[in-house]
């Protein structure tokens, strides 16, 4: 068949696509093989498909491609996340365009339109994943609000519930004013921004006196209970058991002490506003202290401040400061910078606020989590993060699990008799539960309220690797004892501890182990000048646009070159320009050993014979260091060897050296084993590119219908003949030396050379004398026992080699090439003697890197001795 000239990604990759669907070569089931299994981390059910999910989906293809070449029953269960906050944002967004507010429609009106948006967006994300080659089996793809799911996470709720694990109460939480939710403090970024400082006075009660203080939040004044200081801060000492009067309210409050305050900060005096600052909710808790709750849900300033009723509190900050000039009470206002935090969904200025809200108990409950990481049970990659989970895990708070949205697994939670309130799986046995804990048998249904809240999202896909075998609804089963604990976790550091950790919680709490072996953890996929990308700086290219062009092997191979574990990667264009030149080198190749016509009756040349022993050494070890990349989750490392193997070994030297020449036939020995070799290389780079592996794949012999690379063995490695390889080496390196010459001569390549070799040892190596007779059209090699004249030298550690050059030998020009080269050592060497010399560089330097220098060192002057000989030897022939 006539191949194209060049490769096309566009006409083959939904082929072979539909293809791998068809005969279900992602599908898994529980056999008798070993089982390798990954779960994926779910995408938001809003999402599509960004730059981070390329390369995380790429990292989990890559390793469950190989797994399933290497025999083991390979199971990647895809899934999507409900999403609370981003999903609801969404459909509050969409009911807003269309006229209609959240709240004037019931919870149940706004759950169909929820469902409704899900159904329609929900699958995207996924089917953008196909078109990465994403090998899921996509008969098990779940969603944390499908009906297993759903009932897994109300049964822990109350489990954890009923273990006195889960308790409600009011807390200090982050409250997001735009969400109209509270968020955890791992959904929170802190980010320094400018501000200012508001000094301000407030007077001392029953003086003519007063004291300054000062805020970079005038608008909380009104919410002020008390001011305090340092009970070590001698300026204050005069104001024990004294108020002070509250600006803008008239409010006497005591005047307290406490160790927190910063003497150092500000004027030393600290406005304490309770109910909207966790330091002064705590102080407020110290001293008895009363708390008033200025914001509305929304961030507008409730009726309780007194003033400025249903201003935005930026807007009312404004005010405050109006209000504070124009009644004398504002001393000074000064440029600021403080950090600021923001809800990571909605970029809002997060309030801390006193809320009631579900809280669980983590102290106890983390411990068996930090022991499995810190042991090595489970193992991070890099294990740079293992301090960090330890820092975070030592240090844990109790998770605030309610978030006030309507979308989501409602909070299992049922009130009646005004806040007395039962847990339960459901109505009915929360009807029994009242009547039980109430001594009332009378108590309807209808008398019972669920809790409007939902759990955060984290709450449902902490749980993912055990419910993604159903094992909270049915421990034990089969598929939980096959495919539990699973093999690798690839996901992002950002979300080590509100996901990762609470996963390995929920497995040593609901499944008796661990959840993964490993973790794998990628960076960050930034811009050339370190930017997170982001649609709204206009730097994250569209990832579907990008496989159009560049194919998707070729964005694979772009995305995973330059991204070892836990480091970011710097993205532009260039990388996957770089992975489609690879593929387009993998079929021009493919295309020269299709193109070869073979004749059964020519004899092999030494050269082929020589060519594919070497080939085979070189394949095995690249192999070893291949394998040993993949155990130790150099992936980026891995395909990087990969890469080098068929573009530098495989197709820069082997099928250089078979190459027949042009116009004639190859012989049936050589191009058989250039078939099976080519089959190897495809197999090991399938997992990296799965679209040309299998086209050529299909192409390289004859295939049955169902037949598929992606089911065939991987290639293991097998012993290396290291001398072998290093006599290749030598070869390799007096083939580029002559071609050089050739180069630096200007002779045609069609004219034969000879070369003649000055061996310092004994049984000087020729078992690659036919490569090199063919790489540099020689006419003859042997071997002489003195200098030549008339030629051209060089010289590979101890041997000399000339090569004749009769009436083409250019004295002057070799004189001053080695003249030229003479300057340059004598100078390298004067520079590594200067730093050999300096005495604070050989006593703190490593001991490696001296024994490097010194190297340099030897090495030049070794360089310098045998260039001045050749020039002796030069000058001395020619008279000079």
């Amino acid at each position: 068949m006539e191949l194209p000239s060049k490769y096309e990604p566009g006409r083959t990759e939904d082929k072979w696509y539909a293809y791998w669907m068809k005969h279900g070569f992602f599908r898994s089931t529980p056999d008798e093989r070993e089982p390798y299994t990954i779960v994926i981390p779910p995408p938001n059910v809003t999402g599509v498909l960004h730059m981070g999910h390329m390369l995380n989906n790429t990292i989990q293809d890559v390793l469950v491609r190989r797994a399933r070449m290497q025999g083991k029953n390979a199971c990647w269960v895809p899934g999507t996340d409900h999403a609370s906050i981003a999903t609801e944002a969404r459909v509050v967004a969409k009911l807003k365009a269309e006229g209609i507010e959240k709240h004037s429609i019931t919870r149940e009106e706004f759950l169909r339109h929820t469902w409704e948006w899900t159904d329609k967006h929900g699958g995207i994300i996924l089917e953008q994943l196909k078109k990465l080659g994403a090998s899921c089996d996509w008969s098990r793809t779940l969603f944390t609000m499908d009906e297993k799911r759903y009932d897994s996470v109300i049964k822990v709720f109350v489990d954890l519930h009923d273990k006195g694990l889960i308790y409600r109460g009011v807390r200090m939480v982050n409250w997001d004013p735009e969400a109209r939710t509270a968020v955890s403090d791992e959904e929170v970024n802190h980010t320094e921004e400018k501000s200012k400082l508001y000094y301000v006075k407030y007077r001392i009660e029953g003086e003519d006196n007063y004291i300054t203080v000062a805020t970079t939040r005038p608008e909380t004044i009104l919410g002020d209970t008390a001011v305090c200081a340092n009970p070590a801060d001698g300026r204050y000492a005069g104001l024990r058991g004294k108020k002070v009067i509250v600006p803008m309210t008239g409010r006497a409050v005591p005047f307290i002490f406490d160790d927190y305050v910063d003497m150092e900060f500000g004027t030393g005096c600290l406005k304490i506003t309770p109910a909207h600052d966790i330091n002064d909710y705590e102080i407020g808790i110290r001293h008895n202290l009363p708390s008033i709750d200025i914001f509305n849900d929304d961030g507008t300033i409730s009726e309780r401040a007194g003033l400025f009723t249903g201003a935005d509190r930026f807007a009312a900050r404004e005010l405050a400061e109006k209000e504070l000039r124009d009644s004398g009470n504002l001393l000074k206002v000064v440029p600021y910078n403080n950090k600021i935090g923001r809800s990571e969904r909605t970029n809002a200025i997060i309030e801390p606020k006193l809320s009631m809200q579900w809280f669980l108990k983590m102290k106890e409950i983390s411990r068996p989590a930090l022991d499995a990481v810190m042991n090595g049970e489970i193992q991070l990659h890099p294990s740079k993060f293992k301090n960090l989970y330890r820092h975070w895990m030592e240090n844990v708070r109790d998770w605030c699990i309610s978030r006030q949205l309507w979308w989501g697994h409602q909070i299992p939670a049922w009130y009646y008799n005004n806040n007395e309130y039962v847990v339960a799986g459901s109505l009915a046995e929360a009807l029994k539960l009242a009547r039980e804990k109430s001594g009332n048998p009378d108590l309807k249904e209808s008398d019972l309220r669920q809790d409007d809240d939902v759990l955060d999202t984290w709450f449902s896909s902490w749980l993912w690797p055990i419910t993604s075998f159903d094992g909270i609804n049915n421990p034990g089963n089969e598929e939980m004892k096959y495919y539990y604990p699973t093999n690798d976790l690839i996901t992002a550091p950002e979300i080590l501890f509100f996901w990762v950790a609470r996963m390995i919680i929920a497995g040593y709490e609901y499944a008796g182990g661990k959840p993964f072996r490993n973790v794998y953890l990628t960076g960050l996929v930034r811009d050339q000048q370190r930017r997170k990308m982001s649609k709204s700086l206009g730097n994250s290219p569209e990832p579907l646009d990008l496989i159009e062009k560049y194919g998707a092997d070729g964005v694979r191979v772009g995305m995973m070159l330059c991204s070892p574990a836990g480091n970011d990667v710097l993205y532009d264009d260039s990388l996957p320009e770089q992975g489609r030149n690879f593929a387009n080198k993998i079929w021009n190749a493919f295309r020269l050993v299709k193109s070869w016509q073979c004749d059964e009756t020519i004899t092999r040349p030494e050269s082929a014979k020589a060519a594919g022993e070497w080939m085979n050494h070189i394949l095995n070890r690249s192999l070893a260091g291949i394998e040993s990349d993949f155990r130790k989750y150099r992936i980026s490392e891995a395909l990087m060897s990969t890469y080098k193997l068929f573009w530098d070994e495989f197709s820069g030297w082997y099928l250089e050296i078979i190459k027949p020449p042009y116009g004639k036939p190859i012989d049936n020995t050589t191009l058989s084993e250039a078939i099976a070799l080519f089959d190897k290389l495809m197999r090991i780079i399938h997992p990296f590119m799965p679209f040309i592996t299998e086209e050529i794949w299909q192409l390289l012999a004859e295939r049955r219908e169902g037949e598929s690379i992606t089911t065939s063995r991987q290639p293991e490695a097998r012993k290396s003949d290291k001398d072998l390889i290093a006599r290749f080496d030598l070869a390799r390196e007096i083939i580029s030396s002559i071609r050089t010459i050739r180069k630096e001569k200007e002779i045609p390549n069609q004219e034969k050379l000879e070369l003649e070799i000055r061996p310092v040892e004994e049984n000087f190596d020729t078992g690659f004398f036919p490569v090199i007779i063919k790489m540099c059209n020689l006419s003859e090699i042997r071997f002489v026992s003195t200098k030549q004249e008339n030629t051209a030298s060089f010289r590979i550690g101890t041997t000399e080699f000339y090569v004749p050059l009769g009436e083409k030998a250019d004295t002057a020009r070799e004189l001053d090439r080695i003249n030229t080269e003479l300057d340059y050592y004598r100078g390298f060497l004067a520079a590594v003697t200067k730093k050999l010399d300096n005495e604070r560089f050989v006593s703190n330097a490593p001991a490696a890197i001296l024994e490097h220098e010194r190297k340099k060192k030897s090495d030049a002057e070794l360089k310098i001795r045998n260039l001045e000989e050749a020039l002796r030897f030069i000058s001395k022939g020619s008279g000079q």
